[in-house]
């Protein structure tokens, strides 16, 4: 597979969101309200030309300067433009000048929407391989969001490995993207509809984790997951029997973040601070903060709250100062009086 097929596809094949030939890249996610109002703000073609498969949107953003790889024609970029604010920004970087030509087309056009004095908006032609290539500075971006695009990169792991050298110290890398539930063997991978489709590129979600921690993001959280629905026919005998999932993870510039739970009896509570979140916070699918509640937390991710941006909206009970061990309900308490792991036999489940 080659960039070129992949900016044919997008450029060329692809001109609006009902050209998909699977779910792939679509999103079925609930739109929070602060989200549904930016959209309203967005042109009518940014928005048909969206094929994107989450919600990268992740609350407290005000202020914040953002990078969103593989921009596509903007939707993501203008809708995040208002929630970072005037005094906020967001860069787009993608690789399809037919993409690139329709987001730039309307930035006066949004910043009139916008009623900003300027446009808080910037793209970039590049690839996210190289991201080294372009004009931005090592720890500029305090978010990183990304559509539906990684899964398109040649090289994933130089994706994550410049999305940590351009997010600031306690930065975030806020992303969507389509996993497999083994390896895509090369054949499929090299099939253009396939991989255009994003079901070629689609990592398996165990070589990604790997990936993730091998580029510094040592800890990997899972906010959301679905089954993607491959209803064409065609396609779905040819990919079977491997089963495709649409995923939004988080992955925090938190260095040295243990490999495991920690107990340090630690807690924190959650101020219902957050926008559109007044009475829970979803830092991610395991962990769900109740307003007022008190609820006891690993050293993990008493750091992804203390340490970030999410700071402001809670208050913090404890320190460091004396290990329990694993936290309880995170793997075993103690692995030495496992029984030992026996071989299955052929036909058996393990």
């Amino acid at each position: 597979m080659t960039h070129e097929s992949v900016q044919h596809y997008y450029g060329e094949v692809i001109q609006r969101t009902e050209d998909l030939r699977t779910s792939a890249c679509t999103t079925d996610t609930p739109l929070p309200a602060r989200y549904r109002r930016a959209l309203a703000n967005v042109h009518d073609e940014v928005l048909a030309r969206y094929y994107g498969c989450g919600l990268v949107c992740p609350p407290a953003i005000n202020g914040l300067r953002v990078l969103d790889l593989g921009s596509g024609s903007g939707r993501d970029c203008y809708a995040l433009a208002q929630l970072v604010g005037a005094d906020g920004a967001v860069v787009g970087v993608d690789m399809t000048e037919a993409q690139l030509d329709v987001a730039r087309r309307h930035l006066d056009w949004h910043r009139e929407r916008f009623a900003y004095p300027q446009s808080n908006v910037a793209f970039h032609h590049g690839y996210l391989e190289t991201l080294e290539d372009l004009p931005l500075a090592d720890e500029s971006f305090d978010l990183i969001i990304s559509n539906c695009v990684i899964n398109l990169a040649l090289d994933k792991g130089a994706v994550l490995r410049n999305a940590w050298r351009l997010l600031k110290p306690g930065g975030e890398f806020y992303f969507a993207d389509i996993y497999a539930d083994r390896r895509v063997p090369a054949s499929l991978a090299a099939e253009p509809v396939l991989y255009g489709e994003c079901l070629g590129g689609a990592l398996y979600w165990n070589d990604f984790l790997a990936l993730a921690r091998s580029a510094g993001f040592l800890d990997p959280r899972l906010v959301e997951d679905r089954p993607v629905a491959v209803t064409e026919e065609a396609i779905a005998e040819k990919v079977a029997p491997i089963r495709f999932y649409s995923a939004t993870w988080r992955l925090f510039k938190l260095p040295a973040l243990e490999p495991a739970c920690e107990d340090y009896g630690q807690a924190v509570v959650y101020r219902g601070t957050v926008e559109d979140a007044a009475a829970s916070f979803t830092l991610d699918k395991h962990h769900v903060f109740t307003r007022g509640k008190m609820h006891l937390v690993c050293g993990n991710t008493w750091r992804m709250l203390h340490e970030t941006r999410l700071q402001s909206h809670f208050d913090f009970y404890g320190d460091w100062s004396t290990h329990y061990g694993i936290f309880e309900g995170c793997g075993t308490l103690l692995p030495f009086d496992a029984e030992p792991v026996r071989s299955a036999p052929i036909g058996a489940c393990c």
